[in-house]
C-alpha cells in the first residue's frame, strides 16, 4: 500500500486548467492507473484532441459540453463518462462555475491529434502535429 500525501500531488497549470496528478508511477503508486483531478476554468474551450487508451471521467463540480466523435454531451456534478480510445474529443466548460473532475486512465496513455495536425493555439504541453506523448499528469 502506498499513501501519496496531499502536499506530494503533482501540479500543473495549463491555459484551461489547472491539472493535479493524484496518483501514477512516477509518484511510486498506481501501477496500474494512473489519476489526476482537473480544475477547468470558467470558459475553457479545450483542445481538439484524442488518447490511445480509454478514459473515465467524473465531475464532481460544475457543468460541461463534451464533444466525443462528432456527438455532443452536457455533463455535470455526479456524472460520469467513458470516453473511448482513439475518438476525437473537446470540453467546453460551463462559462461561470467552469468545471471539476477526476479522472482514471491507464498509465502511459498518450494523447495525439486526431487529424495530426497541430492547433494553431496549441499551448506547449500539447502534442505537437502527429506527435504522441505522455502528459505530464498521467506520467
Amino acid at each position: 500500500m502506498t499513501v501519496v500525501p496531499g502536499a506530494d500531488s503533482r501540479r500543473i497549470e495549463t491555459p484551461n486548467g489547472v491539472m493535479t496528478t493524484l496518483a501514477s508511477p512516477s509518484q511510486g503508486a498506481a501501477g496500474q492507473v494512473a489519476m489526476w483531478r482537473v480544475d477547468a476554468k470558467p470558459g475553457m474551450v479545450g483542445p481538439v484532441h484524442a488518447f490511445d487508451a480509454e478514459l473515465v471521467w467524473t465531475w464532481l463540480d460544475g457543468r460541461a459540453v463534451v464533444e466525443l466523435g462528432g456527438e455532443r454531451y452536457e455533463v455535470s456534478a455526479g456524472d460520469t463518462m467513458v470516453l473511448p480510445a482513439d475518438v476525437s474529443r473537446r470540453m467546453f466548460a460551463d462559462g461561470e462555475r467552469g468545471f471539476v473532475s477526476v479522472v482514471v486512465a491507464p498509465p502511459g496513455a498518450q494523447v495525439y491529434n486526431p487529424g495530426g495536425v497541430s492547433e494553431a493555439d496549441a499551448c506547449d504541453l500539447a502534442p505537437k502535429d502527429d506527435e504522441r506523448l505522455v502528459p505530464p499528469w498521467v506520467r
